[in-house]
């Protein structure tokens, strides 16, 4: 025997939970539409890339770097499609938010580089570490050297002494070359 949803919390519970609940009727649940994703027309102009934003981070930053929106042939494009593709393997965050923390160095920074060329040296960074690196924490040692007075040049020099302390795969604790050559098997 099926007992209506509504006679069997009446008879479990207080009448005062039950005031709020009695518009919630024993009708079958209705499937809601999703909800609606409102984008301006101009996404290449916005502030950040949303994690629902299908927008080009090349062309994004292309657009930011122009302060207009730009088509997709524009020349800055493949740059940037290359240094993206260039740091994604040595970085944990994705394309979206490499050039959303590239977007954000640019904008703090007096005479920061184009957006490619910062995006290329930081990757030289993270790349003989072995590791990857959190784009958005290399994103702020990089801005604090800057904002101490260090050229893009010096700022990336440093970056890399400090990485390199990390070691990498064929590194030892000290950064130093930890390759051996390979021993012949042992016999038999």
């Amino acid at each position: 025997m099926v007992v209506p949803l509504r006679a069997a919390l009446a008879a479990l519970l207080p009448p005062a939970i039950l005031l709020p609940l009695a518009g919630c009727g024993d009708e079958p649940a209705r499937e809601e539409a999703p909800p609606v994703v409102v984008r301006s027309a101009d996404a290449a102009r916005s502030e950040w890339l949303g994690a629902d934003d299908r927008t080009d981070p090349a062309l994004w930053l292309a657009a930011r770097a122009a302060g207009h929106p730009v088509p997709a042939g524009d020349a800055a494009v493949p740059a940037l499609k290359a240094a993206l593709d260039q740091a994604r393997p040595h970085f944990i965050e994705d394309e979206r938010m490499i050039a959303n923390r590239t977007a954000q160095v640019t904008r703090m920074i007096a005479g920061a580089p184009e957006p490619a060329i910062l995006i290329s040296g930081l990757t030289t960074v993270a790349a003989p570490t072995g590791r990857r690196q959190l784009y958005g924490a290399l994103c702020q040692h990089y801005v604090n050297l800057r904002s101490a007075g260090a050229d893009h040049a010096t700022a990336l020099d440093r970056l890399r002494e400090r990485y390199a302390a990390q070691g990498g795969p064929d590194r030892d604790e000290n950064g130093a070359d930890d390759r051996r050559p390979a021993s012949p098997p042992a016999p038999r």
